[in-house]
């Protein structure tokens, strides 16, 4: 089975020789970095080489075409294995970049950055993420095979996981739904070291990962011993591969640090690297010279030819695109187009029909879905309820992979990171919901979204004391504080249906993730906005009432408080106070605007009081004085937990007076 591959270089098989190499450049980075976790890819680089050598299609020079093979290291704390391949194989990464593992600047962070290094798929590091990201990967390529057809799309997504991935809790519910859903085109491989940083995995791990994982329905390839045996190791992915109807889990064991003399089968193998007295033992063993980042020509020039089947692939897939009437339709959905939706009308809703913004979310949804059929929506149970089952659409299962609607179970942790991987394959716009408390379950996901810039929307609904009776574990209080001050996600919160509207045509042309703060409660649909949400709500704040030069106050709010706001300004009004109004959906878009914008809207030195049912942590930056909530909620019908916590319009016309030093009762 590895004949094909056959060569001589120096006098050695060049396969075998490859693995050798791919062992000294992962022990030489981490040394020359003072940094890095060596053990695992010396001992994977056999496993390695036959993925990158032997199996799968990609074109280096042309990094990104779309139907190539994906491959994410789950364990991202073994890059350097990552970026050895990579650079063998002739992606644009060099002897000199290898040199500059996790150094300032470099293209070889410690843990692989998609974006940032070419041939990075994913951003791996946080253990069990990287591993979901294949399921979304692969539930992506399913979906896209389904609507357009084995000609366009049709390709495998590998995925090496360790123990730390398969312990964290990720996994489990990132596995269950893969094989539930049938994902033929998944390939897990496991790398069995029983090694953690702790010591031996039987320190806490006793678990029959095979028996797991057929229990969630996955087709499982035991192969034992066989870390060093290319053919063997070939021969269990060929078999994982010919398995179209279930994901497949290729449980390989290995042993960590192989062949160092001191440090195989070590958990200080795991992430220390090697003294230079260390690496010059261990290259002996591996008979190679005792030099730094060795890499003989001729071994690159056998990359090169192995690598050409991955460029004969796609071109053979380029002409078939060519002559292919669907072509146009997945061309538009690979590349994010949405200039077919800008070109529309936004929705204005009715002011007479109170309606809860993640009502509104679903009808602004389902409005666009026929011009951006990339979207792939669902929820963690609650689809219904959180506005993401979109009208129409039929459910993704494995009789149905074509469908737009995913049930992905009460698995919120796995859902983020599963839209991630769709989002970073590309093709597929995911959509996904669950009540705002819950994403704290969720948060990893969210995070690792965030720095890799993917473009998923998240709809958090019952975002507030609102959610009444259900009482303080149900009801959201510092979630969006957290949220916003999270770099790289977009976090908006509309007063109504129609800043929800206008919010939803943002969120899908974004480059990275945005999360929707929507209501459980109907609120009213205000005239205001449906006026100047479409011109303003880009700027993140905008008056909504009382443009006047110099207002006496202003009440600054956020969803359902903007409304509250309005109700206040009213009271203040008739009084003699000249009050302004501002709904601010999105603190970071504000933060954007420049300065003499900010000060148009918020003037400095004018008393602003600040109404979010919500923590108010982070308000200071924008008001004089902040009225939110603290402490965490009680359980009571929504209007009466509002009461009780202060959160009234009474009580902002109260603090409004206070701050302008009027006494109660007084005009």
């Amino acid at each position: 089975m590895g004949t094909s591959n056959g060569g001589i270089i120096n006098g050695q098989d060049w396969e075998d020789l490859a693995v050798r190499v791919i062992r000294g450049l992962s022990m030489d980075a981490p040394t020359k970095a003072k940094s890095g976790h060596p053990g695992t890819a010396m001992a994977l680089a056999p496993l390695a080489h036959v993925l990158f050598g032997r199996v799968m299609n990609f074109d280096p020079h042309h990094p990104s075409w779309p139907d190539r093979d994906r491959f994410i290291l789950s364990p991202g704390h073994a890059s350097i294995l990552q970026y050895a391949l990579l650079h063998l194989t002739g992606f644009d990464i060099s002897r000199e970049d290898l040199m500059a593992f996790r150094v300032l600047g470099s293209k070889t962070p410690g843990h692989p950055e998609v974006h940032h290094t070419p041939g990075i798929e994913v951003t791996t590091g946080p253990l069990g993420q990287g591993f979901a990201n294949a399921v979304g990967m692969a539930m992506a390529e399913t979906h896209l095979r389904a609507r357009y057809g084995d000609a366009l799309m049709n390709h495998h997504v590998f995925t090496i996981v360790g123990d730390g991935c398969l312990e964290e809790g990720i996994s489990h519910e990132a596995a269950s739904l893969a094989g539930h859903l049938g994902l033929g085109h998944l390939v897990a491989i496991y790398d069995d070291n029983h090694i953690t940083i702790d010591g031996p995995t039987e320190l806490a791990l006793s678990d029959d990962a095979a028996g797991r994982f057929r229990s969630y329905g996955w087709h499982v390839v035991e192969l034992g011993e066989v870390p060093n045996d290319l053919d063997a190791i070939e021969a269990g992915i060929r078999e994982a591969m010919a398995e179209t109807s279930k994901p497949s889990l290729v449980i390989l064991r290995t042993r960590i640090g192989y062949p160092s003399p001191t440090f195989t089968d070590s958990a200080a193998a795991h992430g220390n690297p090697f003294s230079a007295e260390e690496v010059s033992a261990t290259k002996q063993i591996l008979e190679i010279p005792d030099e730094p980042f060795y890499v003989p020509q001729d071994l690159y020039d056998r990359y090169r030819e192995v690598t050409r089947r991955g460029r004969e692939a796609r071109e053979s897939w380029m002409q078939r695109c060519q002559a292919d009437p669907r072509w146009p339709a997945l061309e538009r959905e690979l590349d994010g187009n949405v200039s077919a939706y800008e070109a529309t009308e936004p929705l204005v809703f009715d002011t007479a029909k109170p309606l809860a913004t993640r009502r509104s979310f679903a009808q602004s949804m389902a409005a666009s879905s026929s011009l951006l059929p990339s979207i792939i929506s669902g929820g963690a149970d609650l689809t219904e309820n959180t506005g993401t089952e979109l009208a129409g659409a039929t459910a993704f299962s494995a009789q149905n992979p074509a469908g737009s609607k995913v049930h992905y179970g009460i698995r919120e942790h796995a859902m983020g990171a599963i839209m991630t991987g769709m989002a970073l394959h590309g093709g597929v716009l995911p959509v996904g919901g669950t009540f705002f408390v819950f994403s704290d379950y969720m948060r990893g996901a969210i995070r690792v979204a965030a720095v890799s810039k993917a473009r998923v929307i998240y709809a958090f609904t019952h975002d507030s004391i609102g959610v009444g009776e259900d009482g303080p574990t149900h009801q959201p209080i510092e979630q969006l504080a957290s949220l916003r001050a999270m770099p790289g996600l977009t976090v908006i919160r509309p007063a109504d249906a129609n800043e929800t509207e206008i919010a939803w045509r943002y969120a899908v042309q974004a480059d990275g993730p945005v999360a929707m703060i929507l209501s459980r409660q109907n609120l009213p649909v205000l005239e205001e906005t449906a006026k100047l949400a479409a011109a303003h709500l880009r700027d993140g704040a905008y008056i909504v009432r009382g443009a006047e030069t110099n207002p006496d106050v202003i009440l600054l709010g956020t969803g359902s408080e903007v409304s509250l706001c309005l109700a206040a300004s009213e009271t203040l009004k008739a009084q003699g106070i000249a009050t302004r109004v501002v709904s601010m959906p999105c603190q970071r878009w504000f933060d954007e605007l420049d300065p003499a914008k900010r000060a148009e809207i918020l003037p400095p030195g004018t008393p602003t009081l600040s109404v979010e049912a919500g923590s108010t942590y982070g308000w200071a930056a924008y008001a004089t004085r902040s009225m939110g909530i603290d402490r965490f909620g009680t359980s009571a019908p929504g209007d009466q937990v509002f009461e009780y916590l202060g959160v009234t319009a009474d009580n902002v016309v109260r603090v409004a007076k206070e701050m302008l030093g009027i006494t109660s009762g007084a005009a």
